[in-house]
This record gives structure tokens, C-alpha cells and sequence, in this order.
């Protein structure tokens, strides 16, 4: 009986693991076919008025609305880069949460660098052995003096968690995770560990780079 039990709970847990790498693919997929449809929607109207079949060229029409499309895509990107997506995020500001929101986005983009890096760290003090692997969404230093708030993930779900002020001498940074490198061992619960997903041999804890020292490098 307890067996069936632990077959059903692996079975949903990875189900689960499988269900939040796709949704992110699916949810683009879904933006991009909606956007080819209603291109084509369009084209077919105003290439209609001229005449043109699209019936009877298939594969010319197919390059036509990826042109479109692939035009309408640069218009979008340099638009974000211009003063007037500026103006119209000032506006957007101003509707409740609509920063809280940005900022909570904006932690996914593992890319970021200097202060708005977020940190993989190994995290002391949390058990009576060992070390917690956690991330650092700010290097900002907390109301408390040389400490520094860090963020323990649950799994297999990493969308919760718990915050903790920690002092920067219990702190160590691991120079080589990223962001994503610690969603995919959250994934795993533990499975793969970071050695695996990073690819780098363990390391002894006087070789990683402590947070007081990271912080005067920046």
C-alpha cells in the first residue's frame, strides 16, 4: 500500500516537474500562432482588395506573412527601446501593483547584472549541519546592519518560499549558478544536484567567494 502511495506521489510530483517547463513554451507558442492569425486575417483583406489569391500562391503568401510578422516583431522591440514606451510605463505605474508586478518579472530575467544580479548562495545557520542553497534577489543590505535578506525556494513548486535576514559572514556566493540553473535543481528536488547542472566538481567551502567579499568586488 505504501508503495502504490510513493509510485503516485513521484508520478504526480514529476507531472508536475513536466507541467512548468511547458507551460512557459506553450504560453509563446499560443502568443505567436494568435499573432500569425490575426497577420494573416489582415493580409488576406488588404491583399484581397489588389487581387492577389493567396489560395493560389500558398507558399508566397506563407513568405509574406512571415514578413509581416517578422517586421512587426523588430517594430515592437525597437518600440520598447524608444522615450514613448517610457511615457506609457509612466502611466502604466500608476495602477495598483502594476511595479510590484514589473519587479516580480523582472527577477526571471537571469541575465541581469552588478546590483540587480540575482545570486545563487549557500546559505549557514539554517540547520545544525550543512548549508541551504538560496538566492539573493537584491545585494541591497536589510534594516538590520550587515545582513542581507535571502530567499529559501520551495520544491517542486519554486513559485513560494521563505525570506530570512542573514548576517554576510554566513553567506557564500556560487559564482558559477545562475538563476536557472537553480529553477532546474528546485525542479528536481534534489535529484540532480548543482555540480550536475552547472557541470563544475564540488567544491570545499573556503573556495567559494563570501558575500562580504563579492560585494567589494562589484
Amino acid at each position: 500500500m505504501e508503495d502504490n502511495k510513493f509510485t503516485l506521489k513521484h508520478f504526480f510530483e514529476v507531472t508536475l516537474q513536466g507541467l512548468f517547463w511547458l507551460l512557459p513554451i506553450v504560453a509563446i507558442v499560443m502568443v505567436v500562432l494568435w499573432l500569425y492569425d490575426k497577420i494573416d486575417l489582415l493580409a488576406n483583406k488588404v491583399f484581397g482588395i489588389i487581387g492577389f489569391a493567396p489560395k493560389d500562391n500558398e507558399f508566397l503568401w506563407l513568405i509574406v506573412v512571415m514578413f509581416i510578422f517578422i517586421i512587426l516583431l523588430y517594430l515592437i522591440g525597437h518600440f520598447m527601446e524608444t522615450k514613448l514606451a517610457n511615457i506609457f510605463e509612466s502611466i502604466f505605474s500608476k495602477i495598483p501593483g502594476y511595479s510590484t508586478i514589473k519587479d516580480i518579472v523582472g527577477i526571471f530575467n537571469s541575465s541581469k547584472k552588478g546590483e540587480t544580479r540575482v545570486l545563487v548562495v549557500a546559505i549557514r545557520g539554517f540547520a545544525s549541519q550543512g548549508y541551504n542553497v538560496g538566492l539573493m534577489y537584491s545585494q541591497n543590505e536589510s534594516i538590520i546592519k550587515n545582513h542581507y535578506t535571502v530567499t529559501l525556494s520551495q520544491t517542486p513548486i519554486p513559485n513560494g518560499g521563505y525570506m530570512f535576514e542573514v548576517h554576510k559572514d554566513n553567506i557564500f556566493v556560487i559564482e558559477e549558478a545562475t538563476f536557472d540553473d537553480n529553477l532546474q535543481y528546485l525542479l528536481s528536488m534534489g535529484v540532480k544536484s548543482l555540480t550536475q547542472i552547472v557541470d563544475i566538481e564540488p567544491k570545499n567551502l573556503e573556495d567559494l567567494m563570501s558575500l562580504d567579499k563579492w560585494l567589494n568586488l562589484k
